[in-house]
């Protein structure tokens, strides 16, 4: 769960507007974010590539549950590590003039849970700062 300071709908907003998204979500501090592609609507699906020391690494995914400004929820998947989808909830719930972001990753193997949390908390940090003013 993450407190952000800014309203439910530029939350929700940001997670599906390519520009916006492309600086935070599977985005990393060392890579370049190359491609990011997204269509926006329930069946729509998205690309993201982060060049990493020269090697460009995939996160693609299918949106299921589009509900602005309350719910998003997709599958996930990183094709060139695991050939199996995850699925993701983003539930944003107004706090006064913020918002709170409660992420939930489903069907993550063990090994990999505590990896997968590391990742999920840079990426609302990142998305805490693209959301500043």
């Amino acid at each position: 769960m993450r407190r952000l300071s800014a309203e439910t709908g530029r939350v929700f907003d940001a997670w599906l507007d390519p520009k916006t998204a492309g600086r935070f979500l599977f985005a990393t501090p060392t890579g370049t974010m190359v491609r990011v592609e997204i269509d926006a609507r329930v069946g729509g699906r998205f690309t993201f590539v982060d060049r990493r020391d020269g090697t460009d690494v995939i996160h693609t995914g299918e949106y299921l549950t589009i509900d602005r400004p309350h719910r998003l929820v997709f599958t996930f998947s990183v094709p060139q590590f695991s050939p199996d989808a995850t699925t993701v909830a983003v539930d944003i719930a107004p706090q006064g003039l913020d918002s709170i972001v409660t992420l939930t990753h489903e069907g993550v193997y063990e090994e990999f849970v505590e990896r997968t949390a590391s990742g999920w908390t840079m990426i609302l940090n990142g998305l805490a700062e693209a959301l500043m003013p």
